[in-house]
């Protein structure tokens, strides 16, 4: 008897564990479904839960949370940068209306030109677009950083239900060890490069969190990881920048001063191994860190558009310019890829056809062939939209870049930098991104 009440009992779990969510019962295909795009409300969240108090919201709300839009067939992507208020906001210390006007217009046109996806920078310099208790409010909101936007609001909650509401899949994109870009933006009193001064890196004018530093690696998941638990994000995106690009005076360049942390934890290998040891800590710390909250939920990184040459290495482009692996970014993008570390790679491919170092056609064939490293991972091509009609005088180049992309079955789409020259309509950009998002 004991053992029949033990089978009805594991009979009856076994059935509600299978009966699906209405959620994950809607089916997720290209088109955007409003099943997956209705955002929670705001008040039944805890918006500046601390890092040490984040818990996998998978095990939490499996049933009720939000569930990120899936990748889209096509890619059809704008970045939205805030660093400088180069997209938006238009300049800082704009009122909450003002702020919340300029970005609802950004995203009508957006939509109107039929794109399908926004990632919008909400980090820009260890700030954030949203209350966090782990870093201050943005300077590029207020013009002080640590100060609220008035009357107070959440950017990052009012962007996502602004973008929901137009089908638009989000993206947060944030840079993770720039600290300070600006001389203007003083840092606020309570910001963690003044609590943690050993951090911080001055190189070129500018501060920079050290890589080589684990706090700070953790550090930066952490405030990563809260926006993603805490928002109904569709993807966590980062740029190019990992360690900084080298400066240079009179014509070399200075050294990145990170010889302490060297010293200390480089055993033997080299500097550059060094460093992308770190960098690819943290990228791999990231991945972890966002699927245990959101396993569904895509990661994408932008990297400079030169892996390596193939003077330095024979699996390399055959291009002769900037390599992010070896000269300054440490940026190993084909370790990335082969971990399935990141769900989508945007290279930055800002060249012309006709460029003589890095040809924009020679790299986008070389891309379209390193994806196959690792089928999970999508290409999408990030193309200079600031270019055209400017560097690019030959008005039809954006017109046979995306053109070209229709050649390669591996490249799913492009995300153009930036929103403001579309929305200026630059050198009448419009009209060809007409000709090819219908």
């Amino acid at each position: 008897m004991k053992n029949y009440f033990l089978l009805l009992i594991s009979c009856f779990l076994l059935c509600a564990c299978a009966v699906p969510s209405a959620r994950q019962s809607a089916p997720l295909t290209d088109q955007i479904q409003l099943t997956a795009t209705q955002p929670r409300s705001l008040q039944s969240r805890k918006q500046t839960k601390s890092a040490a108090g984040l818990t996998p919201s998978v095990l939490e709300e499996e049933q009720t949370r939000y569930k990120a839009m899936p990748l889209p067939k096509e890619m059809r992507g704008v970045w939205i940068a805030s660093v400088e208020n180069t997209d938006w906001p238009s300049k800082p210390g704009l009122s909450a209306q003002q702020q919340r006007k300029e970005f609802t217009d950004m995203l009508d046109l957006i939509k109107k030109l039929n794109f399908n996806t926004v990632m919008v920078q909400v980090r820009p310099t260890a700030d954030t677009f949203w209350p966090s208790d782990l870093e201050p409010w943005s300077y590029y909101l207020t013009g002080k950083q640590g100060q609220a936007p008035n009357p107070k609001y959440d950017p990052l909650a009012f962007m996502v239900e602004e973008a929901h509401k137009r089908g638009l899949a989000i993206h947060a994109w944030f840079n993770p060890f720039r600290v300070q870009n600006n001389p203007k933006a003083v840092l606020s009193a309570n910001h963690p490069a003044k609590k943690h001064p050993e951090w911080i890196i001055t190189y070129g004018g500018k501060k920079y969190y050290n890589p080589a530093i684990a706090a700070v690696r953790k550090h930066a998941i952490a405030v990563i990881t809260q926006a993603a638990q805490n928002y109904d994000l569709d993807g966590i995106h980062l740029d190019d920048y990992f360690y900084p690009y080298p400066v240079k005076q009179k014509g070399k360049n200075v050294p990145f001063p990170d010889s302490t942390q060297y010293k200390q934890t480089g055993q033997g290998k080299s500097l550059a191994a060094w460093r992308r040891e770190n960098v690819n800590a943290f990228v791999r710390d990231l991945h972890q860190s966002i699927k245990a909250v959101k396993p569904e939920m895509p990661i994408g990184i932008s990297p400079f558009g030169v892996w390596r040459n193939k003077s330095k290495d024979p699996t390399g482009s055959p291009t002769r310019a900037f390599s992010a692996y070896d000269d300054g970014l440490y940026a190993d993008s084909r370790l990335w890829i082969e971990q399935g570390w990141i769900d989508y790679i945007v290279p930055q491919l800002y060249w012309h056809f006709g460029h003589r170092a890095a040809p924009y056609g020679v790299l986008l064939k070389w891309w379209s062939q390193e994806v196959k490293r690792n089928p999970n991972v999508k290409l999408y091509i990030g193309i200079a939209a600031y270019k055209h009609g400017t560097e690019w005088k030959d008005l039809t180049e954006l017109d046979k870049q995306l053109a070209a992309l229709k050649q390669y079955p591996n490249v799913s789409g492009a995300v153009f930098f930036s929103a403001i020259r579309i929305k200026n309509n630059q050198n009448n950009i419009q009209k060809t991104l007409r000709k090819y998002y219908q």
